[in-house]
Parts: C-alpha cells; sequence; structure tokens
C-alpha cells in the first residue's frame, strides 16, 4: 500500500515549529526574509504568524527606518520574557541555574561553586530547585515555562535521564532528572543531557559553529567529554551515551584513568595531568582557574609550564587526529578547560594532526574555541529544553497549560 501524504494540518504544524525556530535562533526576523527562507507564500507566513501570535509565542511589529520606499514588511520577534525555560548546568566544580527566554536570552540566573566529593542527589536537586523557585518569584504571572533541562557532567541514559556513571561528580546509577523534576513540582519533565553533547548543540545552533553541519566539541571540566554532529544532528548513539571520547584510549599502558581503563584522552590529557605535569598539583587550586594559571605562566616563560603544555598538547592532537580520522568533521571546537589548554598548546596540537590525520580528512579542518565560553553547557540545556515547544508550538502550550 502507498503511504498517504502528511495532512494539511501536519503541514500546518510543521512549518509553525520551522518558523518559530527560525525566530528562536535568528532572533526578529521579516515577514519577507521568512518568506523566503521557508519557501512558502506570503499569505502563509501571515497566518502562521498569526497562529503563534495568538499563542503569545512571537509578537509582530513594524520594522525600524528602512530607507526604502514602499510599505515595509512586518518584523516577528520572539516573546522571550513571556515565554522561557528553566536551564540547570552540574559540573565538576559549579551548578548553574537559569531562566531563559525564547530566544535563547538569559533572564535571570543563579551560580554556586559545588564541592568535590561524594554525590549527593538530595542536596544538589533541593539547591537547584530553591535556585529555580527563586527565580519564579520574581517571574510575571502571564509568563510560562514551557520545559526544563539539565547538563551534567557523566553518561546519561536517554530513556529516563538516569546519571549511568560521572566519575568526576562521584555519581552512578543516580535517577537526576526524576528527582529534579519532583523537587520542581512544576508539572514538568526535567530533560538531562551530558554536557559535552550539549555543548555541542549550543555551539552549532548558537556559537562559532553556526552554518557547519559537521562538527566536534571538546569539553574540558576535570576529565575530557565530547559532542558530534553529523549531518546536523546530534550523534547520541543508541542508548544516548555516543560521543564519550575522553576514554578513547590514546597511549595504551598509561596513566589510569577514573574509568578503570589505561591511556584514555581523559588521562592524558585531564585536570590532573596538567597540574602534575606544570608541578601544581596539591597545592590547593583546581579547577579551570588552576589551568588558566598554568597557560599564563607558560606565557611568561615557565620552562616547566611550557613543557607540561607541549606534552598534553601532543596526546590532544593524537585524539583530534583519531576523531578527523573517523568523522571527517569541518570544525574542532574546544570548550571548558579545553579551551585555555588549547591556547596554550596550539602548535603541538595541530602538528600532530598534521602528521597523524589523513591529508584528506583534514583538508579545510577548522581549529576553534567555543565562542559561548563557560556558558556553552548551559546554553545547550536551555535548547534542549526548547526542543519541545519547537517541534509543535500550539500542542507544546497545549499540555503547559492542562497541567
Amino acid at each position: 500500500m502507498m503511504r498517504a501524504g502528511p495532512s494539511q494540518e501536519e503541514i500546518r504544524r510543521h512549518n509553525l515549529g520551522v518558523l518559530l525556530r527560525h525566530v528562536h535562533l535568528g532572533g526578529p526576523t521579516s515577514r519577507a526574509e521568512l518568506t523566503s527562507r521557508m519557501g512558502v507564500n506570503r499569505s502563509t507566513i501571515m497566518a502562521l504568524t498569526a497562529d503563534l501570535t495568538a499563542a503569545g509565542l512571537v509578537r509582530e511589529e513594524l520594522p525600524k527606518e528602512t530607507g526604502r520606499a514602499g510599505r515595509p514588511s512586518l518584523v516577528v520577534r520572539p516573546e522571550s520574557a513571556r515565554v522561557y525555560v528553566l536551564a540547570f548546568d552540574v559540573g565538576v566544580d559549579r551548578v548553574v541555574a537559569a531562566r531563559v527566554g525564547l530566544g535563547g536570552v538569559i533572564l535571570d540566573r543563579r551560580d554556586a561553586p559545588r564541592e568535590r566529593g561524594p554525590f549527593d542527589l538530595e542536596a544538589l536537586t533541593a539547591q537547584l530547585a530553591g535556585f529555580a523557585h527563586q527565580m519564579l518569584r520574581d517571574t510575571a504571572r502571564d509568563a510560562v515555562c514551557v520545559g526544563a533541562a539539565a547538563a551534567i557532567a557523566g553518561g546519561v541514559r536517554a530513556a529516563d535521564g538516569v546519571v549511568k556513571y560521572g566519575p568526576n561528580l562521584g555519581a552512578y546509577d543516580v535517577p537526576f532528572g526524576e528527582e529534579l523534576a519532583r523537587r520542581l513540582d512544576i508539572g514538568l519533565p526535567v530533560a538531562v543531557g551530558n554536557d559535552a553533547n550539549l555543548g555541542a548543540l549550543a555551539e552549532h545552533t548558537r556559537g562559532v559553529g553556526v552554518g557547519c553541519n559537521d562538527l566536534i566539541y571538546l569539553h574540558g571540566d576535570v576529565g575530557i567529554g565530547g559532542g558530534v554532529i553529523v549531518g546536523g544532528q546530534l550523534l547520541s548513539g543508541h542508548a544516548g551515551y555516543g560521543g564519550e571520547v575522553g576514554h578513547m584510549v590514546v597511549n595504551p599502558g598509561g596513566r589510569l584513568c577514573g574509568c578503570g581503563s589505561r591511556g584514555c584522552l581523559e588521562a592524558e590529557v585531564g585536570e590532573r595531568t596538567v597540574l602534575e605535569a606544570a608541578g601544581r598539583a596539591g597545592g590547593g587550586r583546581v579547577g579551570r582557574d588552576a589551568i588558566r594559571d598554568v597557560v599564563e605562566a607558560a606565557d611568561r616563560g615557565d620552562v616547566v609550564a611550557q613543557r607540561a603544555l607541549q606534552r598534553v598538547g601532543d596526546w590532544l592532537g593524537i585524539g583530534v587526529a583519531n576523531l578527523v580520522n573517523i568523522f571527517n568533521p569541518e570544525m574542532v571546537i574546544f570548550g571548558g578547560m579545553l579551551r585555555d589548554i588549547f591556547l596554550g598548546s596550539a602548535a603541538q596540537v595541530r602538528s600532530r594532526i598534521a602528521t597523524a590525520a589523513l591529508s584528506g580528512s583534514r583538508e579545510g579542518l577548522r581549529l576553534r574555541t567555543s565562542a559561548l565560553g563557560d556558558d556553552a553547557t548551559l546554553t545547550g540545556a536551555a535548547e534542549l529544553a526548547f526542543a519541545g515547544v519547537l517541534a509543535d508550538p500550539l500542542e507544546a502550550l497545549a499540555r503547559v497549560n492542562s497541567n
């Protein structure tokens, strides 16, 4: 039997999501530009924007002076103050909660340091929910929360948001999403994603990787994680654990890794290795500030720091070369503490890629640092939270309003 094509209603719902995504990612956009981008006629754009405006998702307004003759095209703008999500970021040394408006605008946020040690699910989710409730108290009464999501430094099971393993957090088989949703008590589930995967999503949609459909984002937060975008889509794997490039073995028999293996990229390039090689382990200073100290010392001529970055840059370059050979990305982005490590060892990294990566695979390769900085993973969490309303705007709003 021939499969029936999509109904007019299905096409309409799809187009509503496409239009809203354009405005969400691109900011205020004229009707004329939307007509061109979506390949539909003006009357269709008018009908779609009318539906989204009636739902309170966008508003239309006259553009600023254009200098052109004739009737100006109305500009469609996201209702950032009215429609928002809750986004959370759980790293090894800090936690962040934010209220992010449609369009990617951070409306409010709370940051706090996190002490390294055993993972306390109850205390952590209580803290994050407390931050969220503080922000919600300051929210306008007609504002609507359309989603919630968290980025976390660990392997996350896609089916239920369980943190299966997070050795640098001390978290194993933790029902993080379920417990945070219970603490929030706002009638919405909490989607959970690996921080590096969400960092890749963020850089692809809002950062240095905009317009690049094949990229790898490498994230450093004590350990090393990675997110892979192939053909514009995040590579998640069968159960959601795809992209764990930090546990790719680059030096068999090398340093012991927290995962139990030896010579993983994380073990050869991570925070502990950098500080030990630079003679700064056990000094009390850890985290990204400690890594920046090493890079700055190397810039000032500290020979020990320079040698440490050369050693780490060697292994980082080998790891990147392996990834380039496997995925043939157009761009590799360094985020988290890897941003600083790359800046301090770029020559070594490039040299290793030049000798270890296939010439065809590295042709046209661009190495970049994160444009979103320390907010890359938080931004990715917000985009994950917006996914539902961008896929089917009116249905998502109806579900939220029924809670």
